[in-house]
């Protein structure tokens, strides 16, 4: 028996879950599922422009991990685009997260919060230096 899924975190609840192709009935579609945390993985990656690594430690998962939850979103996505498909958004293993991001410089040990949607700061605001990192907060 392998291990449980652990839940990976999300800071953007979709507002939207479902998309179709214009002008095509439902009754003549099939569907794919994304799931939330999939979703998550597109948006950190590709609207965001975070790297894998950071991308992985704002979902609480490893770098290899949040590649293989963009490679799959990816395929999905691309599938229904391709082929015609209603895309769902829905389900998946994830735990929703505070509505502002948290980092902590290395060098001065300063901590901040960022809103989310911000992007990736461009250096800690106490020293100047671009050495810092995210606190994955679940509060």
């Amino acid at each position: 028996m392998g291990r449980p899924r652990k839940d990976r975190l999300v800071a953007v609840n979709p507002k939207i879950s479902y998309f179709k192709p214009r002008g095509i009935p439902m009754v003549d579609l099939s569907e794919v599922c994304i799931t939330v945390d999939e979703r998550e993985a597109l948006r950190l990656a590709d609207l965001d422009g975070l790297s894998h690594e950071e991308s992985g430690q704002c979902m609480g998962v490893s770098r290899a991990t949040f590649g293989r939850i963009l490679h799959k979103a990816r395929q999905t996505v691309a599938n229904a685009l391709i082929n015609g498909q209603a895309i769902k958004i829905d389900g998946g293993n994830y735990k929703m997260v505070k509505e502002k991001r948290r980092f902590a410089c290395r060098k001065c040990q300063y901590q901040w919060e960022e809103p989310l949607g911000t992007g990736r700061p461009e250096a800690c605001p106490e020293c100047g230096v671009d050495d810092f990192y995210r606190f994955l907060s679940d509060e």
